[in-house]
């Protein structure tokens, strides 16, 4: 297959993807979706291979995917299916980690041949059991796990499983519209399948699937290759519920390929912040995709190189019936870990740590009396690159959207009274880490609104890189209290929540940072000429 076909019919997939996000988004429900995009949309070939991610998707996405596929392959072989099937599960282990995310796939026929699939992922406002949180101590406490099945047989769809899921949850509408918009929209990638492949004259997507996949392949082997060869270890402690936890990696360099082994990690626990192995996988892969060829479009090839080992029973590799609700907590710091081994070989690449971001879920009734449960997103700085100051309010490593505070103020009856940066929040260094925020969020519904807390950084802080400083802790507050970060708290009506988010980790030592940059951050408001003396000893004049 020449270059510019090639080229032409990889964007082509990529846009088919973009339009399942776009109808997934228009058609969905809840702000979690249409407003935060908490979701990614996927195109594979028919042996489930992944060739094309949506743009505006969850990253750790392109890990978990192929594993969703193989899984579903194994207990809906391609003989099994026939037009108009919609496969679905939120099965952790099966899916992305947790069951507050429901995946949903759709096998592509042309005539009578399966050619591919399309696949939606999205997190639902609601799945029963305790609620979104960690309060949970096994993963019955959770809700509603739904195995692997059919949602749709030849065009109809299971209205017992429709039934079943809506007497489990708390807001029933926007539950069952965010299935049915995930089921809409792989309807509309599957169309849009087709007419690509009737427009360039294809009978299958295999040659096709076959070239995108071993152009990634390719192109992330010889990004490896810059890499030093060695073996590289790093260990980070985090907070957990009670004590701190350990996380640990060795990640070796050979070549053009990687291996990271997660052995040295601390066990699960009886909390939901476990992490199952196919997050872990996943954003390990997306770690390394950041290291090596982060602007090329995510598809299964780019993860060929890389091997992720992590030992049952480690909290990065967690065993049923660990809860694992609140497993990005944990999750997210793969990164971090992966980036700090690494940190020697590809010095250019790694960045400082980020601030993270924030998850809250506001559980409770709308003044209007109906049903209220969803996620409020807040993020801390971005960590710092080697010369490249680090966005403030910027997640990483996921990519969560802010949600309009008049919208979110709408749907929850909760006024967001403050939303500011916090000045000297971003770790100084050569290059500053991002900058923080602060939210306060008063219950104005007239009810009593529970919120469970879902933060980590507040006992250890987002790490400097290369002698660059820390950036500061996260905290959460209630009238004024500090509470805990994974707690359950109940708001009655006129009650504040405080959201301090961190700032990122600085990269580079403070004193190399040119005075006239410190002085610009001065004038902006992003360091205070106190914060400039003492982390800078710059003087303003």
């Amino acid at each position: 297959m020449d270059a510019i076909s090639l080229g032409i019919m990889w964007d082509r997939l990529i846009s088919i993807t973009d339009e399942i996000v776009s109808t997934l988004v228009r058609t969905s429900f809840s702000t979690i979706v249409r407003e935060a995009y908490d979701l990614t949309a996927v195109v594979t070939d028919a042996e489930g291979h992944l060739l094309a991610q949506g743009r505006w998707s969850a990253p750790p996405f392109i890990g978990t995917a192929p594993l969703t596929m193989a899984h579903t392959m194994a207990k809906f072989p391609p003989e099994s299916l026939k037009p108009g099937d919609v496969l679905a599960t939120n099965d952790p282990w099966i899916g992305t980690g947790h069951m507050y995310d429901i995946t949903v796939m759709r096998p592509v026929f042309r005539g009578d041949n399966l050619v591919g699939y399309t696949m939606s992922i999205t997190h639902l406002p609601d799945i029963g059991g305790t609620g979104f949180g960690t309060m949970a101590t096994e993963i019955y406490h959770e809700g509603l796990r739904l195995p692997l099945c059919k949602l749709v047989r030849e065009g109809e769809v299971d209205q017992f499983l429709l039934d079943l899921i809506a007497v489990n949850v708390r807001v029933p509408e926007q539950v069952i519209g965010d299935v049915m918009a995930n089921v809409a929209c792989n309807e509309v990638g599957g169309r849009q399948v087709l007419e690509f492949m009737d427009e360039y004259g294809l009978d299958d997507l295999s040659e096709l699937s076959a070239a995108i996949r071993d152009q990634s392949e390719r192109m992330t082997r010889e990004a490896i290759i810059n890499i030093k060869d060695g073996t590289y270890r790093n260990s980070i402690r985090i907070e957990g519920i009670v004590d701190p936890i350990t996380l640990a990696c060795r990640v070796d360099v050979e070549g053009d390929s990687v291996r990271i082994d997660m052995t040295g990690t601390d066990a699960s626990v009886r909390r939901g912040i476990n992490v199952p192995y196919c997050y872990t996988n996943a954003m390990s892969l997306y770690s390394m995709k950041c290291l090596t060829v982060p602007s090329l479009p995510n598809n299964e090839g780019s993860t060929k190189p890389i091997h992720v080992s992590a030992p049952k029973g480690c909290i990065l590799n967690a065993q049923p019936p660990s809860p694992t609700g609140g497993r990005h907590i944990i999750g997210h710091f793969v990164s971090p870990l992966i980036f700090g081994a690494l940190a020697e070989a590809a010095p250019e690449s790694v960045q400082a740590d980020t601030g993270m971001i924030d998850l809250m879920n506001f559980v409770g009734t709308h003044k209007n009396g109906r049903g209220v449960s969803t996620i409020y997103f807040a993020a801390g700085g971005f960590g710092a690159l080697a010369d490249n100051d680090g966005p403030p309010t910027l997640p990483g490593p996921s990519n969560m959207a802010v949600v309009p505070t008049e919208v979110w103020e709408s749907v929850t009856s909760t006024l967001i009274e403050k939303r500011a940066l916090v000045p000297d929040s971003g770790g100084a260094g050569k290059a500053r880490g991002g900058l923080g925020q602060e939210i306060v969020i008063r219950n104005d519904s007239g009810h009593p609104m529970t919120i469970f807390s879902m933060a980590n950084r507040s006992e250890f802080p987002p790490l400097g890189l290369l002698g660059g400083n820390n950036g500061p802790l996260r905290e959460h507050r209630v009238n004024g209290e500090t509470v805990h970060p994974k707690g359950q708290q109940v708001l009655a009506p006129g009650d504040r929540v405080t959201l301090r988010q961190p700032g990122g980790g600085g990269f580079g030592p403070a004193s190399e940072r040119p005075r006239e940059k410190v002085l610009a951050d001065i004038r902006n408001g992003f360091v205070t000429s106190e914060g400039a003396k003492r982390d800078y000893g710059v003087t303003a004049v």
